[in-house]
């Protein structure tokens, strides 16, 4: 059938306005590579193309609906909104899978990665696609999206940004470890939440999963018991060199809980027991055995505390401690120290350890201490932390414990770079950046298995970090090489690899105001 003029005018007019309408909407085109990005830790499978997804004006996140598809939308999009010109809106995910824009979905059914911190991410020219089958896998998805985001976004000196580019890629990812954790000494010197929380967003970066809190020591008690108030009124008011001191209320815990959940970290606290105890015996004289308060201690001597542990009022003192710091606490472990009680003969250790276990487990928690626990009956399923003793370590993983590795000469930030730091203590040594990222996991404890090993875990003690300043100078860059370790496939991890990408991530870093050690054999 011949059209007429008149039906061919208002056809060519039409298809015009879709041309035009077409243009519009589809997004600008950027060129970026693979290679202007930098990835730490290093995934597990990476495949670059020769696309590049664009975000701008009209970009959408779409979301499984589900709470943690959603927050994890909200915590890129509130990265975005920082240094973009315009605010990304978040719509649930239609049926129609077609339309550009940032996918994140949650998929419990997802078989594409097994692992629950596992996810994959899809990176072309119309979408960016994070999917994981948790919550937690979408978090550890989302900060390699944030890594391969164009530094500049970060800058708050620059003028926000109207387009950005994000190199396409497939990025399927899981972690070598299930347990990947930082410790933060808050007994020797106190630290403020706000600087906990900083911490905490610090090492979400790197993948990092856990948080290991040493709430109390013999120099301050940093935890409010409702039940024990002078712990903190009197244990709390006071640090190594006789700082101000300070506590958490139980309010402020929470709170810290809470935080890490969002970014899919669990908050571990630690009470030491029977020794580290200077604290609370000041606190309370009826728990010495001549009932007498010490004076309070502002030193860093170690092990001439003791917790009575003949007097029944012992035990009811820990009850309550733990009973109200389990309450607080939704994660499964409760660390119970035990390390350098040399104060307390070795049987009555050993009693103190099996009591305290079992006050562990009727709160419904898991225990968790150093290493030295292993000479108590362990039940399976404890973890001990190796941090000097292999031969003591595997006491405990003979027992059914499984262990996380936290070798003092490797792992402990407190521990000087080198002869010219300017805080940090010497005892097992300095060690190097390099040093802190070169040694393999499965070497420190010979005669351990895989399957033995829960994970790494860098503890940072406070004797000479006083400012939130002194933790970021003590734990970066070394810590990041730790997150690494926990991580990425032992396999394909060399120091010439790691020192490049860290020269280039080194930006990000300085954006980030994050007050890092520049170690010369990194990064000159």
């Amino acid at each position: 059938m011949i059209k007429s003029a008149r039906q061919l005018t208002f056809l060519g007019v039409l298809l015009c306005i879709c041309i035009l309408v077409s243009c519009e909407e589809a997004p600008p085109l950027l060129d970026v590579s693979m290679d202007e990005r930098v990835l730490i830790p290093l995934p597990r499978k990476l495949t670059p193309n020769e696309e590049t997804f664009v975000i701008y004006e009209k970009t959408k996140l779409y979301v499984t609906e589900d709470a943690d598809a959603y927050n994890t939308a909200e915590y890129l999009q509130s990265y975005l909104k920082k240094g973009m010109s315009f605010f990304l809106p978040i719509e649930p995910q239609s049926h129609n899978r077609n339309n550009s824009g940032i996918y994140i979905l949650l998929d419990k059914e997802y078989d594409g990665v097994a692992n629950e911190e596992g996810y994959t991410l899809v990176i072309n020219q119309q979408q960016l696609t994070l999917t994981a089958k948790s919550g937690a896998g979408l978090e550890r998805g989302v900060q390699t999206i944030l890594q391969l985001l164009p530094d500049s976004l970060f800058d708050e000196k620059t003028t926000p940004m109207t387009i950005i580019g994000v190199p396409g890629c497939i990025v399927e990812d899981y972690p070598e470890f299930a347990y990947r954790g930082a410790m933060l000494d808050v007994a020797r010197h106190f630290f403020e939440v706000d600087d906990v929380k900083r911490y905490i967003d610090l090492i979400a970066g790197y993948k990092m999963n856990t948080l290991h809190l040493h709430l109390a020591d013999d120099q301050g008690w940093r935890i409010e018991i409702k039940s024990w108030p002078k712990l903190t009124t009197i244990g709390g008011s006071t640090a190594v060199g006789g700082g101000k001191g300070g506590f958490y209320t139980q309010d402020d815990y929470e709170d810290l809980v809470a935080f890490a959940a969002e970014r899919h970290i669990t908050i571990i606290p630690e009470i030491d027991m029977p020794g580290h105890t200077n604290a609370a015996l000041a606190s309370y004289p009826e728990l010495n055995c001549d009932g007498q308060a010490p004076d309070l201690y502002t030193g860093m001597r170690v092990g001439f505390s003791s917790l009575c542990v003949d007097k029944e009022l012992t035990y009811v003192f820990l009850d309550d401690v733990i009973g109200e710091l389990a309450a607080m606490t939704p994660g499964k472990y409760i660390h119970i120290g035990g390390d350098e009680s040399h104060a307390t003969p070795k049987e009555d250790y050993i009693s103190f350890l099996n009591k305290a276990q079992a006050i562990v487990r009727k709160h419904g928690k898991v225990v968790m201490g150093w290493e030295d626990i292993s000479a108590a009956t362990l039940k399976k399923g404890s973890i001990v932390q190796h941090w000097t003793s292999a031969k003591v370590a595997i006491k405990g993983i003979e027992q059914g414990a499984k262990v996380v590795l936290s070798p003092a000469p490797k792992t402990y930030l407190d521990m000087k770079y080198d002869s010219a730091s300017r805080i940090g203590l010497t005892w097992a040594g300095h060690t190097s950046v390099d040093s802190a990222y070169v040694w393999q996991p499965l070497e420190v404890i010979k005669g351990v298995s895989k399957k033995d090993i829960l994970g790494i875990e860098s503890p940072l003690w406070s004797e000479t970090a006083v400012t939130m300043d002194d933790i970021e100078y003590l734990a970066f860059p070394r810590i990041i090489g730790h997150a690494e370790l926990g991580w990425s496939d032992p396999n394909v991890l060399t120091w010439v690899s790691y020192r490049k990408r860290m020269r280039s991530h080194r930006t990000r870093l300085d954006l980030l105001k994050v007050n890092y050690y520049a170690a010369a054999e990194l990064f000159k």
